[in-house]
């Protein structure tokens, strides 16, 4: 698979992320040297990005790895599981809980806050909202109102970066190996 639109060059990714403001660390990933191409986008983009991942400290950075890798497992994103794998295991998520995901419902290592985020990522991803029943899981052991929020507009986020990246057909960096640690995959991974 290649990409639809050309990713900048890695240099003209830098040269272009550092006018713009973004750190240099991230204009070498694909998903950046694709967003790129839309400097006012790729702004827009890393200010919720860099919000959510680095400066927001609400929601336990367990639960929105957890998220993250939902969504990147049930919408078959290749770049989006791959990535978020090596950096929950950086945060320390245990690669057993990361697998989990895949199906939450049946394994025994998540706990109550564990499996309402999870309850949620799915909610969202099959009808478009958190049902009232996990809301109130959600409520009762996530958090308060920041939380909450942050939990839905993280969901939001990765829901629509998988699309992004899936429907730009942006690929892996070189070198990177896809879908740690067994090769499982789901048939709709792209």
């Amino acid at each position: 698979m290649s990409e639809r639109v050309a990713m900048l060059s890695i240099e003209d990714s830098i040269a272009t992320a550092k006018e713009l403001g973004i750190r240099e660390s991230m204009a070498k990933v694909n998903a950046y040297r694709m967003l790129l191409n839309n400097p006012q986008l790729a702004v827009a983009m890393n200010e919720l990005l860099t919000t959510l991942l680095f400066t927001n400290k609400t929601i336990d950075v367990r639960l929105r790895e957890l998220l993250i890798m939902r969504i990147g497992w049930v919408t078959g994103s290749n770049y989006e599981w791959t990535q978020h794998w090596r950096f929950a295991e950086a945060v320390g998520l245990p690669p057993e809980d990361v697998v989990g995901v895949r199906d939450w419902q049946n394994y025994d290592g998540f706990d109550a806050a564990d499996r309402a985020v999870l309850a949620a990522v799915d909610d969202t991803l099959e009808h478009g909202k958190i049902s009232d029943a996990v809301w109130q899981e959600c409520a009762a052991h996530v958090g308060g109102p920041a939380e909450l929020v942050e939990m839905v507009v993280a969901i939001g986020h990765w829901s629509m970066f998988s699309q992004l990246l899936r429907s730009l057909e942006i690929p892996l960096e070189e070198g990177v190996e896809a879908w740690p640690p067994d090769g499982e995959k789901p048939a709709h991974a792209a």
